[in-house]
């Protein structure tokens, strides 16, 4: 069996599975935020009952994050409903906002986009607090109302997202018929060069293969050349396997996993047992390839889908209005140490977002010093508008006032995962898909740009 079959095959108490059973899993985390959770609440009430209790209290995580920092009325009220549901459940991770559990949320313009508005439990990005608040473990089944749950297949667990009907039902009873994908795999050898990111591997792959081209199937990425992935590279590549439709990505789990989740659970108190999984000597695959990492170049997806890829230095006449770095995708620590890293003594001639995924990574960034600066003063130096505001942001579009929105036609180089028309906001507006790097070489140059000319 391969990685993903082993672990549905224990998750639904069979000793084997195969391509196209149709199975029942049990569920060990369920994630739902503040766009589907209210959705989701109330499928689980009419279904189950207006008094009903969850299947299990200690396996529901709730993380507001898409349309926080808005003055959006109705954004504001639908992280109030998930409050007042994580009283009523007594649910011990639910990441609010604010600090008042009997309070309401809204947003004050009034103190502007860039200085923080959130409280000492606010999460950010769900799928980047997922590991850092520890509910990612390796062997285990997460289900997430966002389709870019499948991040967290990084870990070497199975992780997908579902629609509110299906999280409803996993709210009653913990369980979800199905069907076992076939399973892809991306070998992956050597390593990558400098200037080249996780970030150019996804889109290596998805542009080989298409955006529709994992259609509800697993995509598993293994080879010697993982080992020299961190797991902020893993957790990049995983996450944009939706976006060649799969239904999952995957890699396999070493000590770079082991390290990164004991230290996440311990510190937060979550969960420590897990059981990995490795796959047989004997799995099948429905397809096989190898990518060469050393032989990758910076690449860039083109409007209006993922699968749009060329290299970076072949499209150096496109020029641009906005350059983004953000999202669980791009907003990494590592993300915004490697745009530093480009920036560093220069200055962007376009406008330049930046939005940490967590509350965690802006402080990494106000913290870690390169030579007589912290990183966060670099890029605020080199003229990016940082906010402290970690969240979703512009990735998804949002209200008309979200920080970074396009609302206007624009051409945006950004770290984002998905660039469909109106992604993030004007309906013609186009957005280029690319590494933290080549944003950042774009940004300096106005106009799309293989970050290897800045690259020493």
């Amino acid at each position: 069996m391969t990685l993903t079959e082993k672990i549905l095959a224990r998750a639904s108490g069979k000793a084997q599975v195969s391509a196209g059973d149709n199975i029942w899993v049990n569920a060990d985390v369920l994630m739902t935020h503040d766009v589907c959770g209210p959705g989701t609440i109330g499928v689980f009430k009419r279904e189950f009952g207006q008094q009903a209790k969850v299947w299990d209290r200690q396996r529901v995580v709730i993380i507001p994050d898409h349309y926080i920092f808005t003055s959006d009325s109705k954004s504001n009220r639908n992280v109030d409903i998930l409050r007042d549901f994580a009283r009523e459940q007594e649910l011990p991770y639910f990441y609010d906002v604010i600090d008042d559990p009997s309070g309401h949320w809204k947003f004050d313009a009034a103190k502007g986009l860039l200085k923080k508005q959130y409280g000492s439990n606010y999460a950010g990005v769900c799928h980047a607090a997922l590991p850092q608040k520890g509910h990612t473990r390796p062997g285990e089944i997460l289900f997430g109302t966002d389709s870019h749950t499948c991040m967290a297949g990084a870990f070497n667990e199975f992780a997908t997202g579902i629609g509110n009907t299906d999280a409803g039902f996993v709210l009653g009873t913990g369980k979800l018929l199905l069907k076992v994908p076939e399973t892809m795999r991306f070998r992956f050898e050597g390593r990558l060069q400098p200037g080249v990111m996780a970030k150019d591997i996804i889109l290596h792959v998805i542009g080989e293969i298409g955006f529709d081209g994992a259609t509800y199937r697993a995509m598993q990425f293994d080879g010697p050349g993982v080992a020299s992935l961190s797991m902020d590279d893993r957790m990049t590549i995983a996450n944009m396997t939706i976006e060649a439709g799969g239904k999952n990505g995957i890699f396999p789990f070493d000590s770079r996993t082991a390290e990164y989740i004991e230290s996440r659970t311990r510190l937060n108190g979550t969960k420590q047992g897990y059981e990995p999984v490795e796959a047989d000597a004997s799995q099948r695959f429905i397809h096989e390839s190898v990518i060469n990492l050393d032989e990758l170049e910076p690449t860039v997806a083109c409007h209006p889908d993922p699968g749009q890829r060329k290299k970076a230095k072949e499209m150096t006449d496109v020029k641009l209005d906005r350059a983004y770095i953000g999202s669980c995708t791009g907003g990494k620590t590592s993300d915004f140490v490697e745009f530093a890293r480009i920036v560093r003594g220069r200055r962007v001639v376009i406008d330049t977002f930046g939005v940490p995924a967590t509350p965690e990574i802006v402080h990494d960034l106000q913290t870690t010093r390169w030579g007589d600066q912290t990183v966060w003063d670099i890029l605020v130096g080199s003229g990016v508008q940082m906010t402290e505001n970690a969240g979703c942001a512009a990735c998804l579009g949002g209200p008309v006032d979200t920080f970074g929105r396009m609302n206007t036609p624009l051409k945006c180089i950004s770290a984002t995962n998905r660039n469909f028309p109106g992604r993030m906001g004007h309906k013609e507006s186009q957005v280029f898909l690319a590494s933290p790097a080549t944003v950042a070489a774009s940004a300096v140059a106005g106009r799309i740009t293989d970050p290897r000319e800045y690259v020493s």
